[in-house]
Protein backbone atom coordinates (compact mmCIF):
# COMPACT_ATOMS: atom_id res chain seq x y z
CA UNK A 1 0.00 0.00 0.00
CA UNK A 2 1.02 3.43 -0.86
CA UNK A 3 1.43 5.58 2.32
CA UNK A 4 1.41 9.69 2.04
CA UNK A 5 4.68 10.78 2.46
CA UNK A 6 5.74 13.00 5.38
CA UNK A 7 6.18 16.96 4.01
CA UNK A 8 8.84 18.75 5.83
CA UNK A 9 9.43 22.16 6.12
CA UNK A 10 12.72 24.27 4.78
CA UNK A 11 12.46 26.75 7.31
CA UNK A 12 13.25 23.91 9.51
CA UNK A 13 15.98 21.92 7.79
CA UNK A 14 18.04 25.69 7.01
CA UNK A 15 20.54 26.16 9.66
CA UNK A 16 20.73 22.60 10.64
CA UNK A 17 23.30 19.82 11.46
CA UNK A 18 24.99 18.54 8.34
CA UNK A 19 25.82 15.22 9.82
CA UNK A 20 28.53 11.81 8.47
CA UNK A 21 26.94 8.50 8.55
CA UNK A 22 28.19 7.84 12.06
CA UNK A 23 25.95 10.99 13.70
CA UNK A 24 29.13 13.30 13.51
CA UNK A 25 28.68 17.22 12.69
CA UNK A 26 30.87 18.42 9.60
CA UNK A 27 28.81 21.66 9.35
CA UNK A 28 25.84 23.58 9.02
CA UNK A 29 23.16 23.13 6.14
CA UNK A 30 22.51 26.87 4.44
CA UNK A 31 20.16 26.18 1.14
CA UNK A 32 18.81 23.53 -0.69
CA UNK A 33 19.19 23.61 -4.52
CA UNK A 34 16.78 22.26 -6.99
CA UNK A 35 17.27 21.70 -10.41
CA UNK A 36 14.11 22.85 -12.23
CA UNK A 37 12.77 21.07 -15.54
CA UNK A 38 9.81 19.29 -16.90
CA UNK A 39 9.27 17.56 -13.69
CA UNK A 40 5.89 18.95 -11.43
CA UNK A 41 8.14 18.70 -8.29
CA UNK A 42 11.80 19.48 -8.99
CA UNK A 43 14.03 17.43 -7.61
CA UNK A 44 16.35 18.36 -4.62
CA UNK A 45 19.93 18.44 -6.56
CA UNK A 46 21.84 18.72 -3.39
CA UNK A 47 22.87 20.92 -0.31
CA UNK A 48 24.67 23.83 0.09
CA UNK A 49 26.36 24.04 4.06
CA UNK A 50 28.89 26.01 5.51
CA UNK A 51 31.96 23.61 6.19
CA UNK A 52 34.72 25.29 8.23
CA UNK A 53 33.93 28.31 7.25
CA UNK A 54 34.07 27.33 3.73
CA UNK A 55 30.48 27.36 1.01
CA UNK A 56 30.83 24.00 0.35
CA UNK A 57 27.88 21.68 -2.29
CA UNK A 58 27.28 18.20 -1.55
CA UNK A 59 24.98 16.40 -4.42
CA UNK A 60 21.75 14.27 -3.72
CA UNK A 61 23.68 11.29 -4.49
CA UNK A 62 25.72 11.79 -1.43
CA UNK A 63 22.97 12.45 0.99
CA UNK A 64 21.54 10.43 3.37
CA UNK A 65 18.22 11.47 5.51
CA UNK A 66 16.88 15.22 5.38
CA UNK A 67 15.13 16.16 8.39
CA UNK A 68 14.27 18.78 10.76
CA UNK A 69 17.07 20.13 11.85
CA UNK A 70 19.71 17.78 10.28
CA UNK A 71 21.18 16.53 6.78
CA UNK A 72 22.79 13.28 7.04
CA UNK A 73 25.86 12.74 4.49
CA UNK A 74 26.24 8.92 3.13
CA UNK A 75 29.52 9.32 1.61
CA UNK A 76 32.43 8.42 3.54
CA UNK A 77 34.47 11.76 2.40
CA UNK A 78 33.38 15.29 1.47
CA UNK A 79 33.79 17.72 -1.42
CA UNK A 80 34.89 20.39 -0.03
CA UNK A 81 35.56 22.29 -3.33
CA UNK A 82 33.56 25.82 -3.30
CA UNK A 83 29.47 25.85 -4.73
CA UNK A 84 29.06 26.88 -8.32
CA UNK A 85 25.39 27.02 -9.59
CA UNK A 86 24.98 25.10 -12.46
CA UNK A 87 22.52 25.92 -15.44
CA UNK A 88 18.83 25.34 -14.11
CA UNK A 89 19.61 24.87 -10.71
CA UNK A 90 17.56 27.13 -8.00
CA UNK A 91 18.04 28.15 -4.06
CA UNK A 92 15.24 27.29 -2.26
CA UNK A 93 15.83 29.87 0.07
CA UNK A 94 18.38 32.32 -1.61
CA UNK A 95 15.69 32.38 -4.69
CA UNK A 96 11.95 31.35 -3.68
CA UNK A 97 11.10 32.02 -0.25
CA UNK A 98 9.95 35.74 0.21
CA UNK A 99 9.46 36.02 -2.81
CA UNK A 100 6.38 36.01 -5.33
CA UNK A 101 5.47 33.15 -7.70
CA UNK A 102 3.17 32.93 -10.38
CA UNK A 103 -0.04 30.64 -9.08
CA UNK A 104 -1.01 29.17 -12.28
CA UNK A 105 -4.03 27.84 -11.01
CA UNK A 106 -5.25 30.79 -9.23
CA UNK A 107 -4.31 32.97 -12.10
CA UNK A 108 -2.25 35.36 -9.29
CA UNK A 109 0.85 36.16 -7.46
CA UNK A 110 1.45 34.63 -4.11
CA UNK A 111 4.10 34.64 -1.51
CA UNK A 112 6.22 31.90 -0.62
CA UNK A 113 6.39 32.03 2.99
CA UNK A 114 7.42 28.82 3.31
CA UNK A 115 8.38 26.09 1.39
CA UNK A 116 7.69 22.43 1.55
CA UNK A 117 9.65 19.13 0.56
CA UNK A 118 8.65 15.25 0.58
CA UNK A 119 10.61 12.26 -0.34
CA UNK A 120 8.59 11.04 -4.04
CA UNK A 121 10.02 8.16 -6.82
CA UNK A 122 13.50 8.12 -4.69
CA UNK A 123 13.87 11.07 -4.58
CA UNK A 124 13.29 14.40 -2.46
CA UNK A 125 11.18 16.56 -4.05
CA UNK A 126 9.43 20.35 -3.70
CA UNK A 127 6.53 19.78 -3.25
CA UNK A 128 4.64 22.64 -2.53
CA UNK A 129 4.61 26.81 -0.45
CA UNK A 130 2.55 27.93 2.19
CA UNK A 131 1.62 31.07 1.37
CA UNK A 132 -0.42 31.96 4.77
CA UNK A 133 0.69 33.74 7.78
CA UNK A 134 0.59 30.42 9.39
CA UNK A 135 3.99 29.42 7.26
CA UNK A 136 5.81 32.70 8.27
CA UNK A 137 5.13 32.46 11.81
CA UNK A 138 6.76 28.95 12.00
CA UNK A 139 9.34 30.58 10.68
CA UNK A 140 9.67 32.77 13.83
CA UNK A 141 8.89 30.43 16.71
CA UNK A 142 11.74 28.61 18.38
CA UNK A 143 12.95 25.34 16.24
CA UNK A 144 11.24 22.97 19.24
CA UNK A 145 7.49 24.34 18.60
CA UNK A 146 7.28 25.12 15.03
CA UNK A 147 7.12 21.59 14.01
CA UNK A 148 3.75 21.28 15.83
CA UNK A 149 2.48 24.16 14.18
CA UNK A 150 0.58 22.20 10.68
CA UNK A 151 0.46 24.11 6.92
CA UNK A 152 -1.68 26.62 6.75
CA UNK A 153 -2.55 27.36 2.88
CA UNK A 154 -0.68 25.07 0.84
CA UNK A 155 -0.30 25.33 -2.85
CA UNK A 156 0.76 22.21 -5.01
CA UNK A 157 3.67 22.86 -6.86
CA UNK A 158 3.09 21.99 -10.37
CA UNK A 159 0.76 24.96 -10.19
CA UNK A 160 3.25 27.16 -9.77
CA UNK A 161 5.63 28.89 -11.14
CA UNK A 162 9.01 30.81 -9.58
CA UNK A 163 10.89 34.12 -11.00
CA UNK A 164 14.23 32.88 -12.18
CA UNK A 165 15.28 36.14 -14.11
CA UNK A 166 17.74 37.17 -11.06
CA UNK A 167 19.25 34.19 -11.67
CA UNK A 168 22.18 34.57 -14.15
CA UNK A 169 21.99 30.55 -15.11
CA UNK A 170 18.46 30.15 -15.29
CA UNK A 171 16.34 31.49 -18.24
CA UNK A 172 12.60 31.34 -17.41
CA UNK A 173 11.24 29.13 -20.31
CA UNK A 174 7.72 28.99 -18.75
CA UNK A 175 4.72 28.99 -21.17
CA UNK A 176 5.09 25.69 -22.30
CA UNK A 177 2.92 24.75 -20.77
CA UNK A 178 1.95 26.48 -17.33
CA UNK A 179 1.70 30.15 -18.86
CA UNK A 180 -0.39 28.76 -21.73
CA UNK A 181 -2.87 27.78 -19.55
CA UNK A 182 -4.08 31.36 -19.15
CA UNK A 183 -6.34 33.54 -20.55
CA UNK A 184 -4.32 36.81 -21.98
CA UNK A 185 -7.00 38.66 -19.11
CA UNK A 186 -5.20 36.53 -16.67
CA UNK A 187 -1.85 37.29 -17.26
CA UNK A 188 -2.63 40.93 -17.57
CA UNK A 189 -3.81 40.80 -14.10
CA UNK A 190 -0.46 38.97 -12.96
CA UNK A 191 1.22 41.80 -14.78
CA UNK A 192 -0.65 44.99 -13.30
CA UNK A 193 0.28 43.20 -9.56
CA UNK A 194 4.30 42.21 -10.55
CA UNK A 195 7.43 44.26 -9.85
CA UNK A 196 8.81 45.59 -12.92
CA UNK A 197 11.90 43.15 -13.01
CA UNK A 198 8.92 40.39 -12.52
CA UNK A 199 6.82 42.24 -15.62
CA UNK A 200 9.64 41.74 -17.78
CA UNK A 201 10.49 37.98 -17.04
CA UNK A 202 6.71 36.93 -17.97
CA UNK A 203 6.74 39.03 -21.56
CA UNK A 204 10.12 37.46 -21.83
CA UNK A 205 8.46 34.03 -21.66
CA UNK A 206 5.77 35.33 -24.06
CA UNK A 207 7.98 36.64 -26.20
CA UNK A 208 8.07 33.10 -28.58
CA UNK A 209 4.44 33.83 -29.19
CA UNK A 210 4.31 36.93 -30.70
CA UNK A 211 0.29 36.98 -30.71
CA UNK A 212 0.21 35.59 -27.33
CA UNK A 213 1.81 38.66 -26.79
CA UNK A 214 -0.06 41.13 -28.47
CA UNK A 215 -3.45 39.41 -26.80
CA UNK A 216 -1.57 40.73 -23.47
CA UNK A 217 -1.27 43.82 -24.11
CA UNK A 218 -4.82 44.26 -25.66
CA UNK A 219 -5.83 43.35 -21.82
CA UNK A 220 -3.05 45.76 -20.12
CA UNK A 221 -4.66 48.72 -18.64
CA UNK A 222 -3.15 51.63 -21.38
CA UNK A 223 -1.04 53.57 -19.65
CA UNK A 224 0.71 50.41 -18.72
CA UNK A 225 0.52 49.07 -21.98
CA UNK A 226 2.00 52.59 -22.93
CA UNK A 227 4.70 52.53 -20.44
CA UNK A 228 5.87 48.85 -21.67
CA UNK A 229 5.14 49.62 -24.92
CA UNK A 230 7.45 53.23 -24.65
CA UNK A 231 10.52 51.30 -23.89
CA UNK A 232 10.84 49.60 -26.71
CA UNK A 233 11.87 51.02 -30.49
CA UNK A 234 9.34 52.53 -32.91
CA UNK A 235 9.38 49.32 -35.49
CA UNK A 236 9.15 47.01 -32.33
CA UNK A 237 5.71 49.53 -31.28
CA UNK A 238 4.51 49.40 -34.82
CA UNK A 239 4.83 45.15 -34.70
CA UNK A 240 2.82 44.70 -31.84
CA UNK A 241 0.35 47.41 -32.94
CA UNK A 242 -0.17 45.27 -36.02
CA UNK A 243 -0.58 42.23 -34.14
CA UNK A 244 -3.64 43.73 -32.09
CA UNK A 245 -7.74 44.03 -32.92
CA UNK A 246 -7.24 48.15 -34.21
CA UNK A 247 -9.61 49.25 -31.78
CA UNK A 248 -7.49 48.12 -28.72
CA UNK A 249 -4.24 49.27 -30.94
CA UNK A 250 -5.51 52.91 -31.47
CA UNK A 251 -6.39 53.29 -27.39
CA UNK A 252 -2.79 52.26 -26.55
CA UNK A 253 -0.69 54.79 -29.68
CA UNK A 254 -2.85 57.61 -27.80
CA UNK A 255 -1.45 55.98 -24.19
CA UNK A 256 1.98 56.69 -25.47
CA UNK A 257 3.86 60.24 -25.60
CA UNK A 258 3.26 62.82 -28.20
CA UNK A 259 6.27 62.39 -29.55
CA UNK A 260 6.55 58.75 -30.16
CA UNK A 261 3.27 58.24 -32.07
CA UNK A 262 3.65 60.13 -35.43
CA UNK A 263 6.75 57.97 -35.77
CA UNK A 264 5.24 54.45 -35.10
CA UNK A 265 1.61 55.43 -36.88
CA UNK A 266 4.48 56.27 -40.35
CA UNK A 267 5.54 52.69 -39.70
CA UNK A 268 2.24 50.97 -39.99
CA UNK A 269 0.99 49.34 -43.17
CA UNK A 270 -1.22 52.25 -44.90
CA UNK A 271 -4.83 50.71 -44.33
CA UNK A 272 -4.06 50.29 -40.30
CA UNK A 273 -2.48 53.66 -40.25
CA UNK A 274 -5.45 55.34 -42.35
CA UNK A 275 -8.28 53.23 -39.47
CA UNK A 276 -6.30 54.10 -36.57
CA UNK A 277 -6.21 57.55 -37.48
CA UNK A 278 -9.75 57.60 -37.67
CA UNK A 279 -10.21 56.54 -34.38
CA UNK A 280 -7.59 58.89 -33.27
CA UNK A 281 -10.02 61.70 -33.83
CA UNK A 282 -12.80 60.40 -31.61
CA UNK A 283 -13.47 61.04 -27.94
CA UNK A 284 -12.32 57.34 -26.36
CA UNK A 285 -15.54 57.41 -24.37
CA UNK A 286 -17.79 58.10 -27.08
CA UNK A 287 -19.20 55.28 -29.65
CA UNK A 288 -16.85 56.72 -32.09
CA UNK A 289 -13.73 55.96 -29.40
CA UNK A 290 -14.84 52.86 -28.80
CA UNK A 291 -15.94 51.44 -32.16
CA UNK A 292 -13.79 48.94 -34.00
CA UNK A 293 -13.51 49.35 -37.48
CA UNK A 294 -13.15 44.95 -38.29
CA UNK A 295 -16.43 43.78 -39.23
CA UNK A 296 -18.07 41.63 -41.99
CA UNK A 297 -20.61 43.63 -44.64
CA UNK A 298 -22.48 42.22 -46.90
CA UNK A 299 -24.81 43.63 -49.83
CA UNK A 300 -28.70 43.04 -49.33
CA UNK A 301 -28.71 40.99 -52.14
CA UNK A 302 -26.61 38.40 -50.60
CA UNK A 303 -27.39 34.82 -49.77
CA UNK A 304 -26.63 33.18 -46.16
CA UNK A 305 -24.27 31.10 -47.79
CA UNK A 306 -22.31 33.94 -49.38
CA UNK A 307 -22.37 35.41 -46.14
CA UNK A 308 -21.08 32.40 -44.38
CA UNK A 309 -18.54 32.06 -47.31
CA UNK A 310 -17.27 35.48 -46.04
CA UNK A 311 -16.87 35.00 -42.82
CA UNK A 312 -15.20 31.54 -43.43
CA UNK A 313 -12.68 33.61 -45.21
CA UNK A 314 -12.23 36.50 -43.06
CA UNK A 315 -9.31 37.46 -41.28
CA UNK A 316 -10.29 39.84 -38.74
CA UNK A 317 -10.58 38.63 -34.97
CA UNK A 318 -13.38 35.80 -33.75
CA UNK A 319 -15.04 38.28 -31.43
CA UNK A 320 -15.63 40.15 -34.61
CA UNK A 321 -17.22 37.83 -36.73
CA UNK A 322 -20.04 36.87 -34.36
CA UNK A 323 -22.31 38.97 -36.35
CA UNK A 324 -22.85 40.04 -39.97
CA UNK A 325 -23.87 43.56 -40.94
CA UNK A 326 -26.31 44.06 -43.98
CA UNK A 327 -25.49 47.23 -46.16
CA UNK A 328 -27.20 48.67 -49.66
CA UNK A 329 -25.24 49.23 -52.71
CA UNK A 330 -24.56 52.70 -51.36
CA UNK A 331 -23.20 51.07 -48.20
CA UNK A 332 -25.63 52.43 -46.12
CA UNK A 333 -26.55 50.40 -42.68
CA UNK A 334 -29.64 47.60 -43.26
CA UNK A 335 -28.92 45.88 -39.94
CA UNK A 336 -27.47 42.93 -38.11
CA UNK A 337 -27.40 39.46 -38.39
CA UNK A 338 -26.10 37.17 -35.99
CA UNK A 339 -24.14 34.16 -36.98
CA UNK A 340 -26.25 31.52 -35.43
CA UNK A 341 -29.50 33.13 -37.66
CA UNK A 342 -27.33 32.48 -41.17
CA UNK A 343 -26.21 28.90 -39.70
CA UNK A 344 -30.20 28.04 -39.64
CA UNK A 345 -31.14 29.87 -42.34
CA UNK A 346 -31.78 28.24 -45.63
CA UNK A 347 -28.37 28.61 -47.77
CA UNK A 348 -30.28 30.65 -50.76
CA UNK A 349 -32.34 32.81 -47.99
CA UNK A 350 -31.38 36.55 -48.52
CA UNK A 351 -29.70 38.47 -46.24
CA UNK A 352 -32.15 40.90 -45.88
CA UNK A 353 -34.86 38.76 -44.96
CA UNK A 354 -32.51 37.74 -41.81
CA UNK A 355 -31.84 40.69 -40.40
CA UNK A 356 -32.11 40.31 -36.30
CA UNK A 357 -31.81 44.00 -35.55
CA UNK A 358 -31.53 47.93 -37.66
CA UNK A 359 -30.62 49.85 -34.68
CA UNK A 360 -27.31 51.87 -34.11
CA UNK A 361 -25.78 54.62 -32.84
CA UNK A 362 -23.41 58.37 -34.45
CA UNK A 363 -20.11 58.37 -33.45
CA UNK A 364 -20.92 60.98 -30.46
CA UNK A 365 -23.10 58.91 -28.68
CA UNK A 366 -22.16 58.90 -24.87
CA UNK A 367 -21.65 55.77 -22.97
CA UNK A 368 -24.92 56.27 -20.82
CA UNK A 369 -26.73 56.41 -24.51
CA UNK A 370 -25.20 52.84 -25.66
CA UNK A 371 -25.49 51.25 -22.62
CA UNK A 372 -29.57 52.14 -22.36
CA UNK A 373 -29.60 50.74 -26.37
CA UNK A 374 -27.87 47.46 -25.20
CA UNK A 375 -29.75 46.89 -22.12
CA UNK A 376 -33.24 48.13 -23.82
CA UNK A 377 -33.17 46.16 -26.35
CA UNK A 378 -31.09 43.00 -25.29
CA UNK A 379 -28.19 43.62 -27.83
CA UNK A 380 -24.20 42.30 -27.72
CA UNK A 381 -23.54 44.60 -30.92
CA UNK A 382 -24.26 47.87 -31.66
CA UNK A 383 -23.20 49.51 -35.26
CA UNK A 384 -21.72 52.91 -35.35
CA UNK A 385 -22.94 55.01 -38.35
CA UNK A 386 -22.36 58.27 -40.20
CA UNK A 387 -24.19 60.97 -41.16
CA UNK A 388 -25.17 59.46 -44.46
CA UNK A 389 -25.45 55.60 -42.08
CA UNK A 390 -22.63 54.72 -43.87
CA UNK A 391 -21.68 51.68 -41.41
CA UNK A 392 -18.01 53.06 -39.18
CA UNK A 393 -17.70 50.37 -36.97
CA UNK A 394 -19.08 48.04 -34.41
CA UNK A 395 -19.25 48.38 -30.09
CA UNK A 396 -19.70 44.87 -28.65
CA UNK A 397 -20.92 44.41 -25.05
CA UNK A 398 -17.48 43.66 -23.12
CA UNK A 399 -16.09 47.09 -24.64
CA UNK A 400 -18.85 48.79 -22.49
CA UNK A 401 -19.04 46.72 -19.60
CA UNK A 402 -15.02 47.41 -19.31
CA UNK A 403 -15.67 50.78 -18.95
CA UNK A 404 -18.45 50.44 -16.67
CA UNK A 405 -17.46 47.92 -14.59
CA UNK A 406 -14.58 49.20 -11.96
CA UNK A 407 -11.38 47.41 -12.65
CA UNK A 408 -11.00 45.87 -9.28
CA UNK A 409 -14.37 44.66 -9.14
CA UNK A 410 -13.51 42.52 -12.77
CA UNK A 411 -10.34 41.31 -11.43
CA UNK A 412 -12.38 40.38 -8.11
CA UNK A 413 -14.70 37.85 -9.68
CA UNK A 414 -12.99 36.90 -12.42
CA UNK A 415 -14.50 39.05 -15.33
CA UNK A 416 -13.51 38.51 -18.70
CA UNK A 417 -10.93 36.02 -18.08
CA UNK A 418 -12.37 33.38 -20.24
CA UNK A 419 -12.28 31.92 -23.55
Amino acid sequence: MSTTPQVLHLSLILKGDLVDATGVRLGRVDDLVVRLGTDDYPPVSGVVADVAGREVFVPAERLGEIEHGRVTVSASRLDVRPFERRPQEILLDGDVLDRQLINIDGARLVKANEIEIARIDGWWRVVGVDVSLRGLARRLLPRRLAPRMHLGTFIDWASLEPFTGHIPTVRLRVPHPKLARLHPAEIADIVEAASRQETHEILQALGDDPEREADLFEELEDELGADLAEERSDSDIAELLARMETDDAADLLAALPDGRREPVLELLPSVLRRRIRTLLGYDPTTAGGLMSPDFIAVYTQATAAEALDRLRHSSHPHEALIWVFVVNTHRRYRGAIPVAGLLKADPETLVAELVDHQRSVRPDADLEEIARLMTDYDLTVVPVVGDGDELLGTILVDDVLELVIPNPWRRRFGLFGGE
